[in-house]
């Protein structure tokens, strides 16, 4: 493959990376296997969509930043701090893990970003009823999604909304705000550790991140026409396939 051909299959992955963040999340499912395809080690690829994601993720951030308010009686600023540290420790793993090793763990953390994506809505809305956890909880929840976040962030969005439904009792239209922040706080501490470790590649982050951006703004502008079961569908469709790959990848 030429260097154009890798630069435009790049872009072209950032354009539906980019399109699924601004649909229902999961974008991370169309960016890193891409990555890997074009060469790059998995840690190396999973850096590299990070950052080349994360232009979108802060463009949204400003854009709900209206809504932002407290959170099960947390201050934004606070759990912004707790995503961000959690974000940092989580990067310094991935920085630290060996290839071979997140090879394996991969498929399992694809997993349970398909499980969020699948049913992580509606186990929160049956445990919500159910029970009922303090704000010293949600803390601790935010730091795991944190780092999470900065380690992976496969479909960790989803996760969030799945969080604050149960451990805030908050509101489909009152997450939002919040989870959009989170998710950028997240990225941000991952880009700098990934970029000061020299862990992203740019020939293909630049034009991935170009791709994501205008993907961001066509699938904002397609969701409003799609309705949200076919936008489910087809996020759950690529998620599943990409996991079973990765399965398929890391165990034979």
């Amino acid at each position: 493959m030429t260097v154009i051909e890798a630069a435009v299959l790049a872009a072209a992955a950032g354009l539906l990376g980019g399109a699924m963040n601004a649909l229902a999340g999961g974008g991370t499912f169309a960016t890193m296997p891409t990555l890997i395809a074009l060469g790059l080690p998995s840690p190396i690829a999973n850096a590299t969509s990070n950052v080349a994601l994360q232009p979108g993720a802060i463009a949204s951030a400003w854009t709900y930043r209206h809504g932002l308010a407290p959170l099960g009686g947390l201050s934004v600023r606070l759990l912004s701090a707790v995503t961000f540290v959690g974000g940092i420790v989580g990067s310094l793993l991935l920085v630290s893990t060996p290839t071979r090793v997140f090879d394996i763990v991969i498929p399992w953390l694809l997993l349970v970003a398909t499980l969020a994506i699948g049913i992580g809505p509606r186990a929160a809305v049956w445990l919500q009823a159910r029970t009922t956890i303090g704000p010293r909880t949600l803390i601790a929840a935010q730091g795991m999604l944190g780092i999470y976040g900065g380690y992976f962030g496969g479909g960790v969005g989803l996760m969030m909304t799945a969080t604050y439904g149960l451990l805030a009792g908050a509101a489909p239209h009152q997450m939002m705000a919040p989870r959009t922040l989170m998710l950028a706080m997240a990225n941000a501490a991952a880009t700098l550790i990934f970029v000061l470790s020299g862990m992203v590649r740019w020939h293909a982050c630049v034009p991935m991140l170009l791709g994501a951006v205008l993907g961001g703004w066509l699938g904002a502008r397609v969701g409003q026409r799609l309705s949200p079961g076919l936008i489910r569908g087809w996020t759950l469709l690529i998620t599943a396939v990409t996991t079973i790959v990765f399965f398929y990848r890391a165990y034979t």
